[in-house]
């Protein structure tokens, strides 16, 4: 793990790319941490999946009744040979699409899971690819089994950035290009001209760590934050610290709402964007971009990665001295 040291810094974004979720900018200080230099590997998830027995979501039959909690009220129960265990795997359409229906391009596949990411048969991602296909309740499982957590979105934003407080980017201000993280290049999302040289999620450590030693805090895939998601968590802090205040270590609001997934009644954030980020579609590359997930939804391009507040480092002590 990477210590990372604490500070104050601007959460949000105003950039031309940005969503209205990221508005707006205000002041969050957050204490220092410790967070995984990538995000967590197959072979680590599997040393877990060895020692604890554990079925990830994914593998499981689906429970239809926490499954119509997130459904509008009077759905008829789905036949039984429709609730088989699965996850949401990315299909490219063969022709352009129009970007309004996401539905275009994910597929629920039957037996998808972190070992099989793209349904029965598939071969697995290597060893040290991230870890896909695991739902909320799985990160947390593994979080608890190697002693660990799992980052507050704040926490997150300010160890993405690096220290440079109002960046664009993880690296700057420059654009994304196929050297600095695994995005999507081509036309999103039927024409994937792989200038990267990754089609699917990259190994860790493929590409350059931001400035405190930190991979993958841009692309490849979504990463699980501890944070319940509401469009408007901005605003309501900004209006309850004032124009010079700061938020302290803020661990995101006790009640989540998604205005794109009204019936889902706890919706997580999840941070970093992943290998189909694109322009057109999804810049969520970006520091600042944040997204919400159903927390039992696996998906072909979501993964983690944890953090600790175990004793900080000596030097980092000292420093704290008066």
């Amino acid at each position: 793990m990477v210590w990372i040291p604490g500070g104050t810094f601007s959460m949000g974004s105003t950039d031309p790319l940005a969503r209205r979720d990221e508005s707006p900018v205000h002041r969050v200080h957050v204490d220092g941490f410790w967070m995984d230099e990538t995000e967590v590997t197959n072979a680590q998830f599997r040393a877990f999946v060895e020692a604890t027995g554990y079925k990830t979501i994914a593998e499981r039959p689906i429970d239809w009744e926490e499954m119509k909690k997130q459904v509008p009220p009077d759905t008829p129960k789905p036949p039984d040979e429709e609730l088989m265990p699965g996850s949401v795997v990315f299909a490219a359409p063969n022709r352009a699409v129009g970007l309004g229906d996401y539905s275009q391009w994910w597929t629920w596949t039957d037996g998808a899971c972190w070992t099989q990411p793209e349904g029965p048969g598939s071969a697995g991602n290597g060893r040290d690819h991230p870890v896909v296909h695991v739902a909320y309740a799985d990160a947390l499982a593994y979080c608890e089994w190697a002693g660990k957590r799992l980052p507050t979105e704040a926490e997150w934003e300010f160890a993405a950035r690096g220290g440079l407080d109002g960046a664009v980017n993880v690296w700057g201000d420059e654009p994304v290009d196929a050297s600095r993280a695994n995005t999507w290049q081509g036309e999103f999302p039927h024409r994937n001209t792989v200038e990267d040289g990754f089609e699917g999620p990259a190994p860790v450590r493929s590409f350059p760590p931001n400035a405190y030693g930190l991979y993958d805090m841009a692309g490849n895939v979504w990463e699980w934050c501890s944070d319940l998601y509401r469009q408007d968590i901005y605003a309501a802090r900004a209006r309850e610290l004032g124009q010079a205040g700061v938020a302290e270590n803020p661990a995101g609001p006790s009640r989540s709402f998604d205005p794109r997934n009204p019936y889902e009644p706890e919706v997580r954030v999840v941070r970093g964007g992943s290998f189909l980020c694109h322009d057109s579609y999804c810049a969520s590359y970006r520091p600042s971009a944040r997204m919400a997930s159903s927390p039992d939804t696996g998906l072909s391009h979501t993964g983690f990665r944890c953090a600790s507040d175990a004793l900080a480092p000596a030097d980092d002590l000292d420093n704290q001295i008066p």
